[in-house]
């Protein structure tokens, strides 16, 4: 019996929507990214550039071009991806 993941990743609408438009090689980097979240939380080794923004804000990159960004706030189980883009409309 599989256990479930300790980290919840809830991902906004217009980010799944938007990820469809992405080369499909940067979706499954993403989804690669999400399970790791749910596992290890908002700071998942083995992630070019992974680092802490301002206050609960995190991003990684997924390629050169492309990142990740989620929220997380601690002691919380939660984290929230609010963008998945290229890095020049990044929200940092």
């Amino acid at each position: 019996m599989m256990e479930d993941p300790p980290y919840k990743v809830l991902i906004k609408k217009r980010v799944l929507k938007g990820l469809d438009k992405l080369p499909e090689r940067v979706q499954d980097k993403f989804w690669v990214l999400a399970h790791d979240l749910a596992v290890q939380g908002p700071m998942p080794k083995g992630w070019p550039n992974l680092s802490k923004l301002t206050g609960d804000n995190y991003h990684c990159h997924l390629e050169y071009r492309w990142v990740a960004c989620w929220r997380y706030e601690n002691g919380s189980f939660v984290i929230e991806v609010y963008y998945v883009g290229s890095r020049e409309g990044a929200p940092y």
